[in-house]
């Protein structure tokens, strides 16, 4: 894993909002989902950020807004400096070079009706790499060979293939263009536990060896673990807490990550079973009409009703590179929460455990 010290991607108050619209010509807009809703994140060169959440948060969103396959309506995203959301189209191409994408699912982001030599070539001929055919093959068989997978691969198509081959191919293609950045979504999630690790360390294999920046988006925090430097915990389109990997996992202070940590199950029998746990209540509140206050509250065992319906939290940096976004953070103690019971009471407190 990376351990850059300059900031490659810095991204400050993104805001990804969908229109909602009503009407026979659906010409009417009746309000927004805000998928992405004030986003700060820095991720520096070398580094690898994962960034963790239920289905629904709006990690796949944002991580797609980064490279403006989807729009975003505020904010600023700034590659080494340069405003991408400022480019044009012809410059956003030939920066897209240097910022590239892998998918979940293989089979659907790669076409079937090509070959692996054609799906490979595609991006060195849309960016007119130099050298032409003789040189693309070459560039072909060397990505094969770098992500484990024979020259005779070249000529076959994506359905001969299984999930971690195909999965395989992706990053290859992915990384073709040698980029800067790369944005992984979900990258072993469709795949069987048995081939997610190899996947997992054929990352970190290619970050070494090109100097790969990634931004890891994922809803498991145990895979998340081995090969994030950095972690933030995104909520109902906001990050309610960011650290060092060694650091989120031995003191995580809100109340969402400690929930997600105590689901994550522990490799000895006894121990699993008589461990604590936090089980959430209730659904994903809807995106298009969010909770007031802290946007956990509605879900929060530790909540207080008083302030964390009525006041958004604001995110504080706790210790060094460590932020949160909750009222209590600081009443983390030995794995449990003790917020007082009343906001006007200082000397009333409630004890929780937090099953760590």
């Amino acid at each position: 894993m990376g351990t850059g010290d300059d900031v490659l991607l810095r991204v400050r108050g993104l805001e990804v909002h969908f229109p909602l619209k009503k009407g026979l010509l659906l010409d009417r807009t009746v309000g927004h989902v805000r998928a992405v809703d004030g986003v700060d994140l820095d991720l520096r060169r070398g580094q690898t950020y994962g960034l963790v959440g239920e289905s629904g948060c709006g990690k796949s969103t944002l991580g797609r807004a980064l490279l403006r396959l989807e729009e975003p309506t505020a904010g600023t995203v700034e590659l080494d400096g340069q405003d991408v959301l400022a480019l044009r189209p012809a410059a956003l191409r030939s920066l897209r070079r240097r910022m590239q994408m892998v998918f979940q699912d293989p089979m659907s982001s790669l076409d079937p009706r090509q070959s692996v030599e054609s799906l490979l070539t595609e991006p060195l001929r849309a960016h007119d790499v130099p050298g032409g055919p003789q040189a693309w093959r070459a560039r072909v068989l060397e990505l094969l060979e770098v992500v484990g997978l024979p020259a005779s691969a070249a000529a076959r198509y994506p359905h001969e293939f299984s999930g971690g081959q195909r999965q395989r191919i992706g990053i290859a293609r992915a990384v073709a263009l040698s980029p800067d950045l790369v944005v992984a979504d979900e990258p072993v999630s469709a795949l069987d536990v048995s081939v997610q690790a190899q996947v997992v360390n054929l990352l970190e294999e290619l970050q070494e060896r090109l100097g790969l920046t990634y931004l890891v988006i994922a809803h498991d925090l145990a895979v998340v673990r081995h090969i994030s430097d950095v972690v933030g915990v995104m909520y109902l389109g906001v990050v309610v807490e960011q650290a060092p990997s060694d650091e989120l996992y031995s003191r995580p202070l809100h109340p969402y990550t400690l929930a997600l940590m105590s689901a994550i199950p522990v490799p000895d029998p006894a121990a699993e079973d008589a461990r604590e746990r936090i089980l959430l209540t209730g659904d994903l509140p809807s995106p298009a009409d969010p909770p007031p206050g802290c946007r956990f509250h509605t879900r929060c065992p530790f909540r207080q009703e008083t302030r964390c319906s009525d006041e958004v939290p604001r995110a504080r940096e706790l210790a060094p590179g460590h932020t949160v976004a909750c009222h209590w953070a600081e009443d983390v103690r030995d794995g449990r929460i003790t917020p007082r019971a009343d906001a006007s009471d200082p000397t009333a407190t409630r004890e929780v455990a937090t099953g760590s």
